[in-house]
């Protein structure tokens, strides 16, 4: 270990020091160059329960999100490699009955199919009672039939749903099962012991040996809680059979053991690899920084990096590989307080690899919450239409159940709001705020959801 590498791996190590005392990471953090760690640690609680609390090790075994897709993408590759498919073959050859033409293996694998997001769909038709599997959406899909976001090729919006039907794609062809090729093909062959595809909710089996639970905090609660207790978050229950989109379990050193073989040819081959952390190109002639199953930047320092987050109930995961400096930044939690602090801790880290002074990442303050009564609230509720990044239109319901205020999406995803004063509130899922107009003629006519990196104004929708 050089000197210079020598005092990034102490500056790491003076910076974990100040992130155990904010106590706003929960997880293990993994920074390594050349495939060597310069950090690798674990911070909080793998289980909390009334009968014991089991510290997280380096060796915890996290449920990914959507770093699964990446790892879903690879699996395509390797049929591709065994000539059962082309990238660009349409996949109604193996999904005939998907009511959606058009759509390639391609379009599936760079989010640009157009396909309707099954977790709307799920939410307005499921009966939560039933634990969903993949064949669900497909047949979901295919009797309610919702419009399609866009024709395939035309743009670029992320879809869950894309990666389910990937997933089955890999079942049809493979014959196999989606958790068994994967595992012959890629864990295997790479030496991932402690990786699997794991539905905790669905499988009777042994949980995993030093499996870490996923907490989300919630302030009504006293803190940390299996989000299978907070009422909005039921979804967690019955979309615990999906796969594809997520349910890749891992472990920090695992998926460093995945980042070195995207080095070398073991999988995939250079070409194919150069492929894979190419921008797509939409029918237009743009580009959008997404590959095959990557998001793509060139960090102002570092250069290259290919990278993909996960977020769902209960973890957090990001999984950055600078390709460049051949540097690589695993964080996997099971406890996340707040998107910001996590943000800024993978800044920091970035400062420290660059060479360059850091930033200590600053806890968010607890917010004050106050009581409200439902009269307090009347004025607030009402349909609002929000713009996203991308210039789309998002319906926003405000509403009251359990004498506590709601924001329902347009996808359905259901966000309790807790009173900071009569017109702030505070959305513990996301760490935001949101702020309503004062009342006119009764009724405030617009919120502007205060976001990390940027500030929407929904307006009312009479």
């Amino acid at each position: 270990m050089t000197g210079a590498t020598q005092e990034r791996a102490a500056q790491l190590r003076a910076l974990m020091e100040h992130v155990r005392e904010h106590a706003s990471f929960h997880g293990v953090i993994l920074v390594a160059e050349q495939g060597a760690p310069l950090l690798c640690e674990a911070i909080g609680n793998a289980e909390i329960n009334a009968d014991r609390v089991r510290p997280l090790t380096t060796e915890s075994m996290f449920e990914l999100a959507s770093v699964s897709k990446p790892i879903t993408a690879l699996g395509i590759l390797r049929l591709h490699l065994m000539a059962k498919l082309q990238l660009d073959d349409l996949i109604a050859d193996w999904l005939p009955e998907l009511p959606y033409p058009d759509i390639t293996v391609r379009h599936l694998l760079t989010h640009t199919s157009g396909l309707p997001d099954y977790m709307q769909l799920f939410a307005e038709q499921w009966h939560p009672e039933q634990r969903a599997v993949n064949a669900d959406v497909l047949d979901m899909l295919i009797a309610h039939r919702p419009d399609p976001l866009f024709a395939p090729g035309e743009r670029w919006m992320y879809s869950n749903t894309g990666y389910i039907m990937l997933a089955i794609l890999i079942e049809r062809i493979s014959g196999q099962s989606y958790a068994d090729f994967l595992s012959e093909q890629i864990f295997q062959t790479l030496g991932m012991t402690r990786t699997r595809v794991y539905n905790r909710r669905m499988d009777p089996g042994a949980v995993p040996e030093d499996f870490a639970w996923g907490y989300v905090y919630r302030l009504e609660h006293g803190g940390y809680v299996l989000p299978d207790v907070v009422p909005e978050l039921n979804y967690v229950d019955y979309l615990d059979g999906l796969q594809g989109d997520g349910m890749v379990n891992s472990t920090v050193m695992d998926l460093l053991r995945l980042d070195r073989a995207l080095y070398e040819d073991r999988l995939v081959p250079p070409q194919l690899r150069e492929a894979m952390f190419a921008p797509v190109t939409l029918h237009n002639g743009e580009t959008f920084d997404y590959g095959l199953g990557w998001l793509i930047e060139q960090h102002p320092q570092l250069g290259q990096a290919v990278s993909h987050s996960g977020g769902w109930p209960g973890y957090a995961t990001q999984f950055k590989r600078y390709i460049e400096q051949d540097a690589t930044v695993i964080l996997l939690q099971n406890g996340e307080r707040g998107y910001a602090y996590t943000h800024q801790l993978l800044h920091s880290i970035e400062q420290i690899l660059a060479g360059e002074p850091y930033d200590i990442p600053q806890p968010a303050a607890q917010p004050a919450i106050i009581s409200l009564t439902l009269a307090d609230y009347e004025p607030l509720l009402g349909d609002y239409q929000i713009t996203d990044e991308q210039g789309q239109s998002i319906g926003v319901t405000v509403y009251t159940a359990h004498d506590q205020l709601y924001m329902r999406l347009g996808n359905n995803m259901t966000l309790g709001l807790l009173p900071l004063s009569n017109l702030r509130f505070y959305e513990q899922q996301t760490s935001t705020e949101l702020e309503f107009s004062t009342a006119e003629a009764g009724k405030s006519m617009q919120f502007v959801w205060y976001e990390p990196d940027s500030e929407n104004v929904a307006h009312r929708v009479e």
